[in-house]
């Protein structure tokens, strides 16, 4: 039995760890050859050493255009095309809110974010064509849809989410179909990077927010890089073939609304307000 993406070549932008590394490693398990751009240099040729034939490492920084154009040219090179590409590379950026951003934090997140997707699209999108279309997918977030986890983080993932749905429109007569993942809280490096830890220290913080994230949300466990994973190989094969410009949120059902709704223990400020003034209410 072959695999579901048997025969097709991928790149992984941020594919040495966390939820690159997840698809990596799905993607490799279904049958595709994998470029993994990173700047993660032992990692990479780790993965090399690890996969050998099915991946194939490329240093890339995806604020810089060389770099994303090099890393799409080393599929055509050295694999023979291009059928799928994950716009996945990121970090968590700034957490400064408005009053406090500085305009050099706002575009450098803006330029990894939503800059680095659009130019990945740019320059994978003329491959795909060549053999007949592919599947783009963006890793956006739930940041897109409400505050709280970031300023410029959620401002450039809800961009994400629109470049995705004009970019659908536009690469549709090409047979390239674009969708986006939102996630909810994975548990990767990504939140000790962020605050400014070392790589290899927020390698190792995964217990403390496995316990952390299993309490955020309906589903009663932290996400796992694997769960984006999954998602991403339902786009990447063709069994969404006739889906296109559209997201999937991945998130334990974090956006389903208050913690009343779903956790017994929680209180409703509503619920505390009303009872504070129920006496009152019922002296009169």
């Amino acid at each position: 039995m072959t695999g579901r993406l048997e025969g097709k070549i991928a790149l992984v932008t941020g594919g040495c760890s966390g939820i690159g590394l997840a698809t990596v490693e799905r993607f490799v398990a279904e049958g595709a050859k994998v470029v993994v751009a990173d700047l993660q240099d032992d990692k990479g040729k780790g993965l090399e050493a690890r996969f050998p034939g099915r991946t194939v490492y490329a240093r890339c920084d995806v604020t810089q255009e060389d770099d994303i154009a090099a890393a799409v040219a080393r599929a055509a090179t050295e694999i023979g095309g291009l059928d799928i590409l994950m716009n996945n590379a990121g970090s968590g950026g700034t957490p400064a809110g408005i009053m406090e951003m500085e305009a050099g934090d706002w575009d450098f997140v803006m330029n990894l974010l939503l800059r680095g997707p659009m130019l990945g699209m740019k320059h994978a999108a003329p491959l795909m064509a060549k053999r007949g279309g592919g599947s783009i997918i963006n890793t956006a977030s739930i940041a897109a849809f409400q505050a709280g986890w970031g300023l410029a983080y959620g401002v450039a993932k809800a961009g994400v989410l629109h470049l995705t749905q004009l970019g659908a429109a536009d690469l549709a007569k090409h047979n390239i179909r674009v969708n986006a993942i939102c996630p909810g809280v994975i548990v990767t490096p990504i939140f000790g990077v962020s605050i400014g830890l070392p790589r290899a220290v927020s390698d190792q913080m995964t217990g403390t927010l496995n316990e952390a994230a299993a309490q955020m949300q309906p589903i009663a466990r932290a996400g796992k890089p694997e769960d984006i994973a999954n998602a991403a190989l339902y786009f990447a094969s063709d069994e969404s073939g006739f889906v296109t410009g559209t997201h999937q949120v991945v998130d334990g059902g974090i956006t389903t609304g208050q913690r009343i709704a779903w956790d017994e223990t929680a209180v409703q400020p509503l619920h505390l307000a009303l009872a504070a003034a129920a006496p009152d209410a019922a002296a009169e």
